[in-house]
């Protein structure tokens, strides 16, 4: 530890280093907004036309930048840049970091600026603001104190966690790819081949339609226990709901008037953020935002699930109704018509997709288990509590 010292993040790094200028060469670019990218996972660029992009469209970033979100830092809106696409263009909410490569290891930065506490650190700066909402200035991340080890131990510490997070990476893209197999057989089994024939039946006919509810906010005895709530956030890129941030009780359940859902329930989101679609893990609670199918048949269960999936435009459309915030209410849900092959076709089909699924399920324990071990080992790194060698 006699060779860690302490010093200021903005003798390490430099921020905002390079924007467009009139000289800049595309006129397509891809843009990422805060919105877009949460504790280092992606959803999406948005590609746009130069000329009609937003006005905070203006940040550079190259490969080993770090980009924080300068607003509300808790929601963790940040992320590492590798191998960016060369007309990747980044918003103005956020700082790029870019670390002097002789006396800082990017990834280290990075895990560093990742770790709680600095998180925690940082949003009470933000919340301390004088702007309409909580924000940060470029200056507030350069002044942070840090204890900071020599490079070849950042490095190593890096090195560590890296590991982690590639396998992490690598199981969620087989789990991407698992689900675009099982979609593609939905696809020729029931777009490309489908029959005639087939009647269509409401949802309903399906399985029991349930709307959630959010239990009273004055009773503080109904949060906090051990029973799952899910809400919109924790469906963002899971098949499977294993985590959700808030928790009832049996008492919190109680007061949702028979709404609870059993193990692999359909949850659809259904207000504001349409279309979304997940599976519940064990014995689940939702808000009202969320609209669910308890399967009547268990061959019905990934029919249903990749019915949804696929019917995203047609949820979209039905949820829009005119207003300013999308809503598909329950009613409307319930009587979505879905084509209802023969039954020996849909048990053929359950038995070909089921073991898709059982290795996302699979595949999705793993990712939390090495996620604990990671946001375990973090903490310990960065203090010191945990050497690694060089």
């Amino acid at each position: 530890m006699s060779e860690w010292r302490e010093c200021k993040l903005g003798d390490v790094i430099k921020t905002n280093v390079n924007s467009l200028t009139s000289s800049y060469p595309f006129k397509e670019i891809l843009y990422l907004d805060t919105g877009s990218i949460t504790s280092g996972k992606l959803d999406s660029y948005h590609e746009l036309l130069l000329e009609e992009a937003p006005s905070r469209a203006k940040r550079l970033v190259k490969n080993g930048d770090i980009v924080y979100s300068t607003v509300r830092p808790i929601q963790r809106h940040y992320g590492y840049i590798k191998e960016p696409p060369n007309n990747l263009v980044v918003s103005t909410g956020f700082t790029v970091i870019e670390t002097i490569n002789e006396l800082s290891d990017s990834k280290f930065i990075y895990y560093l600026l990742s770790s709680n506490d600095i998180v925690d650190l940082l949003d009470s700066i933000a919340e301390g603001s004088t702007s309409a909402y909580p924000s940060l200035k470029p200056s507030d991340i350069e002044n942070l104190e840090i204890f900071l080890p020599p490079l070849p131990e950042q490095k190593a510490i890096a090195g560590v966690l890296s590991s982690l997070d590639d396998k992490i990476d690598l199981l969620h893209r087989q789990n991407k790819t698992l689900e675009a197999m099982a979609e593609t057989l939905f696809r020729q089994w029931f777009v490309e081949e489908v029959d005639e024939g087939w009647e269509e039946k409401p949802l309903s006919f399906f399985g029991k339609i349930v709307c959630g509810k959010t239990p009273s906010k004055a009773v503080g005895h109904y949060f906090g226990g051990h029973i799952p709530f899910i809400k919109i956030p924790d469906m963002h890129g899971n098949v499977f709901i294993f985590y959700t941030s808030d928790t009832l009780t049996e008492e919190g359940k109680l007061s949702q008037d028979n709404k609870t859902l059993p193990p692999k329930s359909i949850c659809v989101s259904c207000i504001a953020t349409v279309g979304l679609v997940s599976l519940s893990i064990i014995e689940s609670q939702t808000n009202q935002q969320i609209n669910s199918i308890i399967p009547n048949m268990n061959h019905f269960r990934y029919y249903l699930y990749l019915t949804m999936k696929t019917s995203y435009d047609l949820i979209q459309t039905m949820a829009s109704g005119g207003t300013a915030t999308y809503n598909l209410n329950t009613g409307d849900f319930s009587n979505i018509l879905i084509s209802y092959p023969e039954e020996k076709l849909l048990i053929t089909f359950h038995s070909e997709v089921e073991h898709l699924f059982d290795k996302i399920y699979n595949n999705q324990t793993q990712i939390r288990s090495l996620e604990k071990l990671r946001d375990t080992l973090l903490p310990k790194l960065m203090s010191g509590e945990v050497r690694v060698e060089t």
